[in-house]
């Protein structure tokens, strides 16, 4: 792939990365009539969170051993479940009313650093993870490795306090 090719990957990089947000935000003024509440979704959705976590780090272990194929196999799999997450979540949330979170004291300010760091570092999170794997199209491993130092803690934090969160709210969702 030449120039050419990478300047069109970074401009679909950089308007990927302002849709994604802008649309999630828009989506939670929109309410699907007539569709039941899918109730069941935020169990699933965190639990690809979580199996993304565990995936990152062997993915680190195996690309640490010297396991490229495994490494990258796994990567592509952590895409694959963080944007399932993404289309479960939206899905849940075109159809239900956001939960507030009941906790109170101490706890409550955890849980609103915790939720408020997961969305901005989820946002900044995007663009990321598309350079870092756009840099192995062009086989540039060095720029690879230097975007994913960067990379990998943000994403497994995205991905642990995505489970973080759903274990601290969960009590409050409406039955």
């Amino acid at each position: 792939m030449g120039v050419h090719e990478e300047k069109k990957h970074n401009l679909a990089i950089i308007i990927i990365s302002i849709v994604i947000p802008l649309a999630v935000a828009a989506l939670f003024s929109i309410r699907i009539e007539g569709i039941e509440r899918l109730w069941f979704l935020p169990p699933i959705y965190s639990t690809m969170n979580g199996l993304t976590a565990i995936l990152l780090v062997a993915a680190l272990i195996a690309i640490k051993n010297g396991h490229q194929q495994i490494h990258q196999r796994l990567m592509k799999v952590c895409i694959i479940f963080s944007v399932t997450f993404l289309v479960l979540y939206i899905a849940y949330h075109t159809t239900s009313d956001s939960t507030p979170y009941g906790g109170e004291g101490f706890i409550q300010y955890v849980y609103y650093f915790i939720l408020v760091s997961h969305i901005i570092l989820s946002i900044g999170l995007i663009p990321m993870v598309l350079l870092t794997y756009d840099k192995t199209l062009y086989n540039n491993f060095k720029a690879h490795k230097k975007l994913a130092r960067y990379t990998f803690p943000i994403w497994l934090y995205v991905a642990v306090t995505g489970v973080v969160i759903y274990i601290m709210i969960s009590p409050y969702y409406p039955v």
